[in-house]
Parts: C-alpha cells; sequence; structure tokens
C-alpha cells in the first residue's frame, strides 16, 4: 500500500486558511475605519450645523434683546409724555380758575374792607387785611362761606388797629379754594 503523506497539504490549506482569515481581518479592519470615518464626518457636521444653528439663534436673541431694551425705553419715555401731558391739560383747564377765584374774592368783599395780602398755597387761601369794623370782617366771612368758590373760611386773629386810620381792625383768614358743583361735574366728564 501506498503513503500519502497528508501533512504538507493540510499546512498548506492551513497556511491559506491563514491568508485568507488575515486578509479578511485587514478587509474588515478597513471597512470598519472607512465606516468609524464615514460616521465622524457625518457626526461632525451635523454637530457644525447645529453650532451653527445655536450661533444664529444667539444672535437673533442679542438682537431681541436690543428691540426688547428699546420698547422698554420707549415704553418708559411713553410714561414721562403722558405725565407730561397730564400736567400740562391740568395746568391748562386750571389756567382760567384763578381769574375766578379773584374775581369771587373781589364779589364777596364787603365795603369798608381792604385786602393787604392774598397768598394761595395749594387749595388754601391766605388773607390780611383790615376792616373799619369787626361786623365788616364777619360779613366777609357770610359772604366767602355763601360762595361756590370758597369753603371753610376760619379766621386766625383780628387786631384793634390804632386810632389814626380809618381802617382800625387787621385781620387774618384762611379759606379753602373749591370748584363749584357744575364746574366740577364739567372737569369731570
Amino acid at each position: 500500500m501506498a503513503t500519502i503523506n497528508l501533512l504538507p497539504w493540510r499546512e498548506q490549506r492551513r497556511e491559506e486558511r491563514k491568508k485568507q482569515f488575515l486578509v479578511l481581518l485587514g478587509c474588515m479592519v478597513a471597512f470598519c475605519a472607512v465606516v468609524i470615518s464615514i460616521a465622524d464626518q457625518v457626526i461632525s457636521s451635523e454637530i457644525a450645523s447645529q453650532t451653527a444653528r445655536n450661533d444664529f439663534i444667539a444672535q437673533q436673541n442679542a438682537q431681541l434683546d436690543v428691540r426688547i431694551k428699546a420698547i422698554s425705553d420707549l415704553k418708559a419715555r411713553r410714561k414721562q409724555l403722558i405725565a407730561r401731558m397730564k400736567i400740562i391739560q391740568d395746568l391748562q383747564g386750571n389756567r382760567p380758575i384763578i381769574g375766578r377765584v379773584f374775581d369771587q374774592l373781589v364779589r364777596t368783599l364787603p365795603d369798608g374792607v381792604y385786602f393787604t395780602e392774598v397768598k394761595m398755597v395749594g387749595q388754601d387761601i391766605s388773607v390780611w387785611g383790615a376792616a373799619q369794623t369787626n361786623n365788616r370782617v364777619s360779613e366777609l366771612m357770610r359772604n366767602l362761606e355763601a360762595s361756590p368758590w370758597f369753603a371753610a373760611p376760619s379766621l386766625a386773629e383780628v387786631k384793634a388797629g390804632s386810632g389814626e386810620s380809618e381802617q382800625n381792625n387787621a385781620f387774618q383768614l384762611t379759606v379753602r379754594q373749591t370748584l363749584p358743583q357744575a364746574d366740577a361735574e364739567a372737569d369731570g366728564q
């Protein structure tokens, strides 16, 4: 019988399989490297595009912050202008009142009474004057009470003056200036 030596064939086959395995392993490593490289590039491009979107949003937010600040400045300025307009309207509305107050002071003034000084602080009017008699001062107080432009007259003092002049009673009184009801209703509308 013939003897066949299968060892070299087996060893050759083993060497071929080993080479095939190494080639296949090299191909798989190369394939995996290519896949990882492509995945890295895709992920990097996605990160770059997301970063660009984030930068765009940050820029837009900065622009909106500037606009919001401008709007809040405009609102504050609007409030200031409205306050100024209200003050001007109040001044324009109250401008003829002082003339009417002086007219009413003259109308309530009885004969024999003279004002030497009139001072208005807020709504309170302080009056200094001279009268021939105490009855004239009382009549002035009644006239002020009856006037629709004045309320709560209060006599602070009456001093008897010297007999050298005709007006020998100096007085000081305060009265509160008010609006008549018809004028107050017209101002309210």
